[in-house]
Parts: structure tokens; sequence; C-alpha cells
């Protein structure tokens, strides 16, 4: 009872400590905000991920209209038309006869998210044959900001999946090889690193090329959650086995088998705990990394296929200098990955400082 209480006053201390440092709050509510857009895409978004117009390729940001000759009006909407200037290079001319007012809670394509939201519902549209594209339009005229919600939900969930499978991984390997040494702790750790001196990025390759061309996009998906997890125990591995290497000497796990407690109950109750303050922020730092691994295989083409959306396969379009010079919008899917790999690296440097003390107290 003494030790539980003790350990409950440490995370105290460090969710207190955590809570004054304002860049990791301020991270925190970013990705808050970015994995509630994700979960709630089909509601805020104004088009599928699917929807598009070949009329609109490139169309930039769609300016809101508030005002006219000095008079705030209802928000709208102008349309444009595609032409072309002397140097055949696509421009997109305001109709300042036609308006399409902005409306709320507007019905659309029919999805299913949970129970209280209409299914064929979003937040906001455009009345009749209007086009509204908050952050602009990609080569196939769909709308960015759309996609940029759906993608999300891919990029974002492969990281918290992936390294939830792999750190269980690493966890469980870590702890027997630490726990009984000896030879287990020789093989396993020979184990570990005959995959960690082949190179990531490398080693992503070969597995993907294993996987079938014919797989649909929902099989692709759970085969990079795989390939990433399958590649990604080994390093927490080693250093959860250093870790169980001084623990399994503590008096509570001589007294656990005094007790008679079997070995696996030993492992999962009474060492693996005292490593949880590590494995926390270590999976805050391990996060971006699968984050980017699914971006690198879906930017070449070997991870989510279009039409579905992810983060990666979105930035497929501004592999051209040229499409970027007069299309930059089309750059929103990297600055969306550059925000979320930082914010998980200041939460887990500030997770880092925090449990600190707890770190050392388990060493």
């Amino acid at each position: 009872m003494i030790k539980k209480q003790k350990h409950r006053n440490e995370f105290q201390i460090a969710l207190e400590a955590f809570r004054r440092k304002r860049a990791a709050v301020i991270c925190v509510i970013i990705l808050a905000g970015l994995y509630g857009g994700a979960i709630f895409a089909d509601f805020l978004s104004p088009y599928s991920f699917k929807d598009e117009d070949r009329n609109y390729s490139y169309c930039p940001p769609t300016p809101i209209k508030m005002a006219e000759e000095g008079k705030i009006v209802r928000p709208y909407v102008q349309g444009v038309t595609l032409t072309f200037d002397e140097n055949y290079r696509r421009v997109y001319v305001t109709d300042a006869h036609t308006k399409y007012p902005l409306r709320f809670f507007v019905k659309g394509h029919a999805y299913r998210l949970l129970g209280f939201i209409p299914a064929d519902r979003h937040l906001f549209g455009v009345e009749g044959q209007g086009r509204f594209y908050l952050l602009g339009a990609d080569a196939r005229g769909r709308d960015l900001f759309s996609r940029l919600l759906y993608g999300g939900r891919v990029s974002l969930s492969i990281g918290l999946i992936g390294v939830f499978i792999s750190f269980s991984i690493g966890l469980m390997m870590g702890g027997i090889a630490g726990y009984y040494g000896g030879q287990v702790d020789n093989i396993l750790m020979r184990v570990c690193e005959m995959f960690m001196m082949v190179p990531g990025f490398y080693l992503l390759l070969a597995l993907r090329a294993a996987v079938p061309d014919d797989f649909s996009s929902v099989q692709v998906y759970f085969s990079i959650i795989f390939i990433l997890s399958f590649i990604g125990w080994a390093g927490l591995a080693r250093i959860i086995r250093g870790m169980c290497l001084s623990l399994r000497e503590r008096d509570y796990v001589l007294a656990a088998k005094s007790l008679g407690l079997s070995d696996a109950q030993i492992i999962v109750r009474h060492i693996l705990p005292h490593t949880v303050s590590y494995s926390i922020f270590a999976v805050m730092l391990s996060i971006p990394g699968y984050i980017l691994g699914e971006s690198a295989l879906s930017l070449i083409g070997l991870g989510i296929q279009d039409p579905f959306a992810s983060w990666g396969n979105m930035l497929s379009d501004a592999m051209s200098i040229i499409r970027i010079q007069f299309a930059p919008w089309i750059l929103f899917p990297a600055f969306f990955i550059f925000l979320t790999v930082m914010c998980f690296n200041v939460i887990g440097n500030a997770l880092r400082d925090c449990l600190d003390p707890m770190l050392k107290g388990e060493r």
C-alpha cells in the first residue's frame, strides 16, 4: 500500500510539472484538435475524400465574402471560371455575378459516424452548383481540406496502433530477456541486433515489396501497421531488458518468487509496471517515426492508394517544383506532418524531464 501511494504521489508531481510546461500543453491541444478532426472528418469536411471536379483542378483557396458596399451581408463565395493566360498557365477568374451562400449543417454524402451526428450532414458547405475550397483543390479538383481530415485518420491512427503493437512486443521480449538472463537473454538480444543492424527504411521497403499488389486499401493499411510494428520493437526491447536486469534483483521480486508466483505473473505484474515511466515518453518519441514511415511509403506509391487519402499520398502532387510554384497549397499535408511530428517530440521531451526523477528511482 505504501509503495502504491508513493508511485501515485510521484505521478501527481510529474503531472503538475508537465502542466507548467506551456509548450507541451499547447502541443497536447493541437494534437487533440488533429485527432478530433480526423475522428469527425465526415461531419467537418464539406466534401467526400473522393468527390472530384476536374473543372477545378488546382483551384486556389476560395475567399469568403462577408461585405458588400461597406455593409455586412450573409457569407457567400463567388463562382470561378478556369481560363489560360498567354503562357498557357491556369488562371481562375472570379465571376462577380454568381454568388453561392455559405450554409452550416448542410446535407452531403451519407456516412455514418456516431449516433448523435446525422449521417448526411456537414458542418458547412455552399448552396447550388458552387464549389468551396477552404484550402484549395488538388490535381483532380478534390477539396484539400476534406482530404486532409480523412488523411489524418490513416496517418495518425497508424502511429498509435503501430506503436501499441511494437511496444507490446518490445516490453514482453525485453522483460523475458532481462528476467531470465543467460541463454534466453543471449538469443533474444541477437535477434534484436539482427533487426537493428539493417537500416530501417530499406527493411521497410523490403517487407513492403513482399505484400501482394492486389491488396485492397484496407489490407495495405493493416500491412503497413504490421511492417512498421515488426521493425520498431527491437530498440525498446534492449532498453527494457537492461532495466529488467536490475529490477529482477529487487526485494519485491524475490518476495513474489517465495510466494510461488509464476514467472509470467512476476514479469507482468511486478517488473514491467516499473518500466512504464520510461515507456510513456518513449512512446511519444516513437510515434513520429511511424507517421513518417507511412508517409514515405505512400509518397512513393507503396502505401495507401488513391482515391483513399493519407498525408503521404497527398504529397505526391508536390513532387514537381512547377506544381509547387503555381499551387503552393498542395504542401499543406507536409505542414500537418511537420506539425504532428514536432508536437509529439515536444511532448516526449517534456515527459522525459518530468518523469526523470521516477526513472532514476526505478534504476
